[in-house]
């Protein structure tokens, strides 16, 4: 079977850096233990691989051992986190994928200003928690337009951004409804990252060529889960899965062409796997 893979496929360049910054620490063995605060990013197969070169996984600052080395996460994390990482004594390295960090302090500058902020994204996601901390003022989040209609208050001032990883084209449509309905301008962020765009845009010009699409990536990861919305959006079948051993043959009865992506940290073995296999069937 012929597979066309997605030259987008695999780890961003925030996942990359971050992941760097850790093999660094790693092979520079500083003195005491060496953390990541929270799943450094979505993709257990390679937390387990950094676990295995004993990578310790803490979910808060009052777990981190005495003299340890702390590295935030590629999602960054909620301000009052990372001061007390610092109170707690430890090295901090942050890894905070530095897309996410300009948003952070985007979003920091325009609510000093009295502006409600407005986010577009998934409220529970560890990235959005970290931009709400930067507001300084009360702040709205929703998971799509349907969630804001109706919400705006006439008088009120806003500013509008997005999880990083967000549908570019959802947003432009919240963005018009926003300018429509506001009673004063409103600033509009630009916080989602190019890549997430270009991997969605050339995910679904490849879905719309073949006879089923593969997305390859970790569950909790909110891109990817998005790269498989798009692209099931096309109307093409759509399977979405960790690892190769995910998938079943007999989805790909009678298929000739199989499209295939991956989400931002999602690992070149990995991707290298579902591909050989795919193409084997």
């Amino acid at each position: 079977m012929h597979v066309k893979l997605a030259e987008t496929a695999g780890f961003c360049m925030g996942v990359s850096l971050a992941l760097k910054r850790l093999d660094s620490l790693l092979e520079n063995a500083p003195d005491g233990p060496i953390c990541t605060l929270g799943p450094i990013i979505h993709n257990p197969q390679v937390l387990e691989m950094y676990a295995r070169r004993g990578v310790r996984r803490i979910e808060g600052p009052g777990e981190a051992p005495p003299c340890s080395t702390v590295v935030i996460r590629a999602h960054g994390v909620p301000v009052g986190v990372e001061r007390a990482l610092e109170a707690h004594g430890v090295q901090v390295v942050d890894a905070t994928c530095p897309k996410v960090k300009k948003a952070q302090l985007l979003i920091e500058r325009q609510t000093q200003h009295g502006r409600t902020l407005l986010l577009y994204g998934e409220e529970n996601h560890p990235e959005v928690q970290g931009l709400l901390s930067y507001a300084s003022t009360e702040a709205l989040v929703f998971g799509g337009l349907e969630e804001l209609e109706g919400q705006l208050e006439p008088g009120r001032d806003y500013v509008l951004a997005a999880q990083t990883t967000q549908d570019q084209e959802v947003f432009q449509r919240i963005r018009d409804y926003v300018r429509a309905h506001a009673t004063h301008a409103v600033p509009v962020l630009d916080t989602i990252c190019d890549a997430t765009r270009v991997r969605q845009e050339e995910a679904i010009a490849i879905a719309r060529t073949v006879d089923r699409m593969v997305v390859v990536g970790g569950y909790e990861s909110g891109n990817t889960r998005r790269l498989a919305k798009v692209v099931s959006q096309q109307g093409v079948p759509c399977v979405h899965v960790e690892t190769a051993a995910e998938l079943d043959p007999a989805d790909f009865a009678g298929c000739r062409t199989v499209g295939l992506t991956a989400g931002a940290s999602t690992h070149d073995k990995t991707i290298e796997e579902v591909r050989a296999l795919l193409t084997a069937l």
